[in-house]
């Protein structure tokens, strides 16, 4: 199930098992919470918590007697276990019994970062997968819009799209963000200029950005968004490094055959990142960015083998992507 889709879950009664996976650490930690403040009594005593890198072969019993214990006067037994990824002998040596016959006392919580290798604990029995990864970015602006509305704050939708833009649809940053500027405002009427000056624009979205005035061969934009990612502790080779990974990302999109969801698919993505990539690629042109992703990679190699330094490195992308005819 969706992040968005667990409460509604959670009013139907608790399931055995919940596996919060993702890599958004705000729904992790707001799915985790939910869970407990709906079927935790008595946490003193009813709550357990291991870590996943410590239960490895036979420790998994620790986990599994854990599990079985009764809750002391309560319903339910909450055990949480963080990044628990056993393999799949582990699986069925020590889990699976528990897993195919879980006791209705207690709720298994696995909360995991994912990414790392295992057994797929979301196709296992009595196991409810929670999606924790990074929401769409229609939700995460409706979210914002929704919280300053409950907050008495009145914020426009193309603003919170803006809010979430900058936070690079990253549930923890635009939280943190949120509630920063609740705090500033109070009340009354959010402006856009408002959050353009106050919200930290994630140092991604400040590539983008840069991609952009590069494509529309700006360059005035393109100086000012550089100064401000310097200011950041970002270098010449940092920016190149950002310009040439992106670039190389729209690249990629722009010639694959895959239709979007599958391409989405294959790499790891959000079909909605993956359409607005191949569309930035066709404002760029496939020939164009191919002659980027070259230029830029040869004057970082030449950096690296002593033959240009990193200011120079820089100044010839810039002549070549600003000034030369195309």
């Amino acid at each position: 199930m969706k992040f968005t889709e667990l409460k509604d879950s959670i009013a139907s009664g608790a399931e055995k098992i919940y596996l919060l996976e993702g890599e958004d650490a705000y729904f992790r930690l707001k799915g985790e919470e939910m869970i407990k403040e709906a079927f935790l009594e008595m946490p003193e005593l009813n709550y357990s918590a291991f870590e996943g890198e410590n239960l490895k072969g036979s420790a998994l019993n620790e986990l599994v007697a854990a599990v079985k214990n009764y809750p002391f006067m309560a319903e339910k037994r909450i055990v949480k276990v963080t990044d628990f990824y056993p393999t799949e002998a582990e699986y069925e040596n020590y889990l699976k019994p528990l897993f195919e016959d879980f006791p209705q006392s207690s709720i298994l919580l696995i909360v995991n970062h994912g990414g790392k290798k295992g057994v797929d604990l979301k196709r296992k029995k009595s196991v409810s997968f929670v999606d924790c990864g990074k929401a769409e970015p229609e939700t995460v602006a409706r979210w914002a819009y929704i919280t300053f509305k409950r907050a008495g704050i009145i914020c426009s939708a193309a603003a919170c799209e803006n809010l979430a833009a900058y936070c690079v649809y990253n549930m923890s940053r635009v939280s943190v963000e949120v509630q920063k500027l609740i705090d500033y405002k109070g009340s009354g009427e959010l402006t856009a200029t408002e959050i353009d000056d106050l919200v930290y624009k994630d140092a991604d979205y400040r590539v983008y950005e840069m991609t952009n005035a590069v494509a529309r061969r700006d360059f005035t934009k393109y100086c000012v968004i550089s100064a401000d990612l310097k200011s950041k502790g970002f270098d010449e080779i940092s920016i190149l490094n950002g310009l040439f990974s992106y670039f190389r990302t729209l690249l990629s999109a722009a010639v694959s055959p895959l239709s979007d969801g599958l391409y989405a698919q294959e790499n790891g993505m959000k079909e909605f990142a993956v359409k607005k990539n191949r569309e930035q690629a066709a404002i760029i042109g496939a020939d164009n960015l191919e002659n980027y992703v070259n230029l830029i990679y040869k004057c970082i190699a030449d950096v690296k083998s002593g033959l240009l330094t990193p200011l120079s490195a820089m100044q010839i992308c810039e002549n070549n992507l600003f000034f030369a005819d195309k």
